[in-house]
């Protein structure tokens, strides 16, 4: 990829193509940012699935929360957390998706986490191409706040000079 293709708004118009507008960032209800910038990474602090500012689904993936809802949750969560990243350096600047952790509320005898977080996973490879194939992890917890299935944290590598 080269950097006049990001110069040109390559993933704004991608987004456009696959009709996904980028949603306005959710307000942290404590000491931190949505993403911070350091040098030519920007972080992405957890990301839940809000749409329009409500949880669409709350509970545990295993109860009461099927796989394919917890991934179609983690796909949001990450929309949200690129939402995040534009907000610092626009999502134009993406050279590519360097790691995303993700987090499932789950049953302890539930092992699936993995498949949850292809939901992000596929989302953002079919935004980024190869530039969004990224390191992951997925770990399974007892709870997550406000009783989200699902939280994702992105790492991306921006360009130079953005």
């Amino acid at each position: 990829m080269t950097r006049r293709a990001h110069t040109m708004g390559i993933w704004t118009d991608r987004l456009v193509e696959l009709g996904i507008t980028l949603p306005h960032v959710a307000t942290p209800v404590g000491g931190y940012a949505p993403a911070v910038r350091s040098g030519r990474y920007v972080y992405t602090s957890g990301q839940l699935p809000f749409v329009g500012g409500t949880l669409p689904v709350t509970g545990k993936v295993g109860d009461g929360v099927d796989v394919d809802q917890a991934a179609d949750l983690a796909r949001t969560a990450a929309l949200n957390a690129l939402a995040a990243v534009d907000a610092v350096v626009g999502i134009d600047a993406v050279v590519r998706v360097v790691r995303v952790t993700g987090f499932v509320a789950s049953l302890p005898s539930f092992t699936g986490q993995a498949r949850v977080l292809d939901g992000a996973s596929t989302f953002l490879h079919d935004v980024f191409g190869p530039a969004g194939i990224h390191a992951r992890s997925a770990v399974g917890l007892a709870v997550l706040p406000l009783d989200s299935p699902v939280e994702v944290e992105l790492q991306v590598e921006i360009t130079p000079g953005r």
